[in-house]
């Protein structure tokens, strides 16, 4: 059986997240390892306030993880995460061979902060207050 690469996208409880990083990451790491997964890159993402709520929760902690793994064994990767209390949600996605390394690269060396937009201008916020006093 082939064995593709995946880029799984874990959404895990910020609470439990923030009290032990080492055991949360050990915890997914474990659910790959033991379907015979194995793991080329794994970093946090980022920490978010989410659209909506999921089971009570406000913000979420994503990490993003590469794998190679057989195809028939997500089934049991994806069925192990609904089960774990700490994953929230997960997306796993087949990877391209060609761009793997690309992909591997791009993540563990960008900043998903780095695409947001920071504050406005301090002219560009008095500009707004101009208008909404205007529209009065």
């Amino acid at each position: 059986m082939p064995v593709n690469t995946y880029e799984g996208m874990f959404l895990l409880d910020s609470a439990k997240v923030a009290i032990d990083w080492e055991g949360s990451l050990h915890q997914v790491h474990e659910i790959l390892t033991k379907h015979q997964a194995e793991i080329v890159a794994s970093r946090q993402w980022d920490e978010r306030r989410l659209a909506y709520g999921i089971e009570g929760h406000k913000k979420g902690t994503y990490l993003l993880t590469y794998f190679r793994a057989d195809g028939p064994r997500l089934a049991e990767i994806r069925h192990d995460c609904q089960l774990s209390d700490l994953i929230l949600r997960n997306l796993i996605l087949k990877i391209h061979p060609k761009l793997v390394d690309q992909l591997v690269n791009q993540a563990m060396t960008s900043n998903p902060h780095a695409e947001e937009e920071g504050p406005p201008p301090e002219e560009e916020r008095e500009e707004r207050r101009g208008r909404r006093r205007r529209d009065d």
